[in-house]
Parts: C-alpha cells; structure tokens; sequence
C-alpha cells in the first residue's frame, strides 16, 4: 500500500500522527509514504499559471504511480463512503483486482486532468475543506480502520 502526496509534512505534530497511524498500519500490510516537491502558487497566479502548478505537480505524482496499481484519488468531487465501505472495497481490491492500492493525495490547488484520469476511484473523505496534511493523517486512520474492520477486530466507534 502507497500514498503519494504533494507537498512536505514540516509540523512535529502532523508527523508525530503520520507516524502512529504508518506504525499500525505495518501491523498488516507494508506502508510506502512518498512526498513530491509542490509548487509556488502564488494568489496572484492566473488561470493558466494555475494549470501549469496543477500540471507539473500531476507529473510527479504520476512519476510515482506504476502500471497495476489500484489509484485511489482523494478527492472534493469523489464518491463518499463509510469507513465500512471502504474496508470492504480496499478488501475486494485486495481479493479479485491487485495487492497494490495508491491512494493520491493532490496539491492545494487541486489535480490535473491526467491524475483524475489516471485515478480507479475518486473518494470525496469530506464535503468540507481539511489543510492537505491533515488529510493525509486522515486517510492513514481509515486506511487503519479499513484493516481493524477486514480482520473482525475491535476498535472504537
């Protein structure tokens, strides 16, 4: 299991949690976190300045993502899903499509056309807005969650 992310976690906090949840996850399934370089974005960016950041970003990504993998693109525009749901689609994947599931992580700005297109499933976590950082301790717990639940095992509610 993978995930690749735009951008650097810099805060002790954040990487403090990022840690525990990689620690518990390697209790069943080997964890890779890959970081790509973002880009400067600037508030005075056009519209195609935009695209460009967005462009270059979705290249890193992509550079990381092998042909097989099962991409799983964290997304505003994705599908919603309970952490049930999730656990059984991590658990089918594992089952009848591949060993290797890529969850993306995009840049502030968004994603390129070629990283949505490249993405097996788009998963919405929230309809609200989370700083990028907090998104990644967020789906390393429902990746977590998703393991407690395929092995039957307790965890809290």
């Amino acid at each position: 299991m993978k995930l690749v992310a735009v951008g650097k976690v810099k805060e002790k906090s954040m990487r403090s949690l990022l840690d525990e949840y990689a620690k518990r996850i390697s209790a069943y399934t080997k964890l890779e976190i890959i970081e790509v370089a973002d880009e400067i974005a600037p508030e005075s960016n056009s519209a195609a300045q935009n695209e460009q950041v967005m462009k270059k970003e979705g290249e890193r990504l992509l550079a990381k993502i092998k042909d097989g993998e099962y991409v799983i693109l964290l997304d505003l525009h994705g599908n919603a899903m309970s952490s049930e749901q999730l656990a059984a689609k991590i658990d089918q994947i594992f089952t009848y499509q591949t060993s290797q599931i890529t969850f993306v992580i995009g840049g502030s700005l968004g994603l390129s056309d070629a990283v949505i297109k490249r993405a097996d499933l788009r998963l919405q976590l929230s309809t609200m807005t989370f700083p990028h950082q907090l998104c990644r301790v967020l789906i390393l717990e429902q990746i977590y969650r998703a393991f407690k639940i395929m092995n039957h095992e307790p965890y809290h509610k």
